[in-house]
């Protein structure tokens, strides 16, 4: 079996995600000075995924079962309360929230991005080209552009795409290797991604950015692990990433995984490393809280 038909095995969409039997779903907040994380939710009941943090730092946003869930921070509401949209199809773990904190855009699994209010209501679709998967990452820090990952087969690389919502797509050229998890920095001067562009050893991501536009790709680190998904605090200090063992195709559930902090002046030296059950859904998706000083993951450990 090659590279390309184990990554299409792997990120083929499917029906939403469950949780096996015994195992559990755990949100976790950790930060740059949180040498232990707090844990905020354990459910054996619903899979949930890829943390949003709200622009008023009360809630954070989660999809599990094909729909968008709000988890309430503070109150007397601990629980997951479902956000009721209407017309949206099952929903993945690929979503973000407009700069404003009202809007929430999301990738479904007709392969298309929709918008919807933070609060439920009725969608738009935000995309025209059929035949194309769609997967979200980021949105400009005027709320006036997406970044998302086109894949028209699930056997070649992921390609970089910049788009206006309804408006056209511009690729940009990161080079031959599968890129993913594209967002910018909150100056909006760099796209920052994970690449497989550096390495001929298969599903070997690193870390990198790109000038917003367009331009080379600069390493930020070179490990031995493989590394995905890196999100920037709101004052761009920090960055948090995930990290697979070595020789891992994709990004699969149910690994042992670090979730790693670091400055962005150093990239190489964590401030903090959580050890964790988990993968696919633990951090795919901008998790700070608008403050800076903390971030959600989730685990999902067995038995």
């Amino acid at each position: 079996m090659t590279d390309a038909d184990l990554r299409s095995e792997q990120e083929t969409p499917v029906r939403y995600r469950t949780l096996r039997a015994g195992q559990r779903a755990q949100v976790w907040v950790g930060g740059p000075d949180l040498a232990e994380p707090e844990l905020v939710l354990e459910t054996s009941e619903t899979l949930v995924e890829a943390p949003n943090w709200s622009a008023d730092g009360g809630s954070l946003f989660l999809n599990g079962h094909g729909r968008l869930w709000r988890l309430d921070l503070e109150g007397s509401n601990p629980g997951l309360v479902p956000v009721p949209h209407a017309g949206l199809p099952e929903i993945n773990n690929d979503h973000v929230l407009s700069p404003d904190g009202g809007q929430v855009y999301l990738s479904a699994a007709d392969g298309h991005i929709y918008r919807g209010a933070l609060i439920g209501g009725e969608v738009e679709r935000v995309t025209s080209e059929d035949g194309v998967w769609h997967f979200l990452h980021g949105i400009s820090p005027d709320g006036t552009r997406l970044a998302y990952v086109r894949l028209t087969d699930f056997g070649q690389p992921g390609r970089l795409a910049v788009m206006e919502p309804f408006g056209p797509t511009t690729l940009l050229d990161t080079g031959d290797g599968h890129l993913d998890g594209p967002e910018w920095s909150p100056d909006g001067d760099w796209l920052y991604v994970n690449t497989e562009s550096f390495t001929t050893v298969p599903g070997h991501a690193q870390l990198a950015r790109l000038p917003d536009g367009g331009g080379p790709l600069e390493r930020l680190v070179s490990s031995e692990t493989v590394d995905w998904f890196p999100h920037l605090s709101p004052d761009g200090r920090h960055a948090t990433s995930i990290s697979f063992p070595a020789g891992t195709l994709g990004h699969p559930a149910d690994l042992d995984v670090e979730v790693k902090v670091v400055s962005t002046d150093d990239w190489a030296t964590p401030r903090q490393t959580y050890r964790l059950v988990g993968g696919q859904g633990t951090l795919n998706v901008n998790s700070w809280a608008p403050d800076g000083r903390r971030f959600a993951f989730v685990g999902y450990p067995l038995g």
